[in-house]
Parts: structure tokens; C-alpha cells; sequence
């Protein structure tokens, strides 16, 4: 864990980058220096059939979810948050200067007895350290 889950209007894989824009938001969780880099996961699905506000065809959003294990404290958390959600701005950049984008980010934090995981991935980078 953090894993960025990201679900997005069909009409956006037309107006952005969206493998680029997942790129940058890689680099972001990186950077916040508080995620280990084998926990990283950043993905994106598709809503085909949504209505938007007022239900224009012109309208997208990008909504997404970062969800992360425990132990950090909420400041730590807000700095990551900011960190990843400026990415996304500077990502979405055109379309929020247009009146049809609705971008969102929400930070939530596993419960650890709530949560199994096994993933070698872990030992396999701290082995190339």
C-alpha cells in the first residue's frame, strides 16, 4: 500500500494523456518520500455510462482515491495528498481551465487487521538496494 485508484468519465481518454497523466502521479507518490516504492500502485478505470452535474456530454471528472496503510500521521498524509493532487492539477491543467472538469482526490486509511496482503515484490527491491 498506496495504491491511487483513479476512476474517470469515458469522454476523458479523448481530452488527456491518461498514460502520461498516470506516469506523473507515479512520480508524485514517489516523491512524497513517506510511500515505499514497492507498495506504489497507480490505476484507472473507466466510468462508460455516467451523468456529470448537468448532464453536458462536454463534462468529465476524474475522481480518485488514494488508499494507504497505517501509520502516518494526518500531517504527514495531507503533504502526501497535496503533493499527488498538485501532480494531477498540473496534469489536467487545460481542462480545468475549462467549465466542464471535476477533479478530486480522497486519502483513506486501511484498518491493518482489516487488510491481508503477500507480495514479493517488497523483498525483490530492498534486495537491489
Amino acid at each position: 500500500m498506496p495504491h491511487l485508484s483513479i476512476e474517470y468519465s469515458a469522454g476523458l481518454e479523448s481530452r488527456a494523456d491518461l498514460p502520461a497523466v498516470l506516469r506523473q502521479l507515479h512520480v508524485a507518490m514517489v516523491e512524497t518520500g513517506i510511500f515505499p516504492l514497492a507498495g506504489i500502485r497507480v490505476r484507472a478505470f473507466r466510468a462508460d455510462h455516467v451523468i456529470v452535474a448537468d448532464g453536458l456530454p462536454e463534462n468529465d471528472f476524474c475522481a480518485m482515491t488514494l488508499s494507504v496503510g497505517a501509520g502516518r500521521s494526518t500531517a504527514q498524509l495531507q503533504d502526501a495528498g497535496q503533493i499527488v493532487f498538485d501532480a494531477a492539477r498540473a496534469a489536467f491543467a487545460d481542462l480545468l481551465a475549462s467549465p466542464h472538469f471535476a477533479l478530486s482526490l480522497e486519502i483513506r486509511e486501511i484498518e491493518p487487521e482489516l487488510s491481508w496482503k503477500e507480495t514479493p515484490i517488497h523483498a525483490r527491491l530492498k534486495a537491489q538496494k
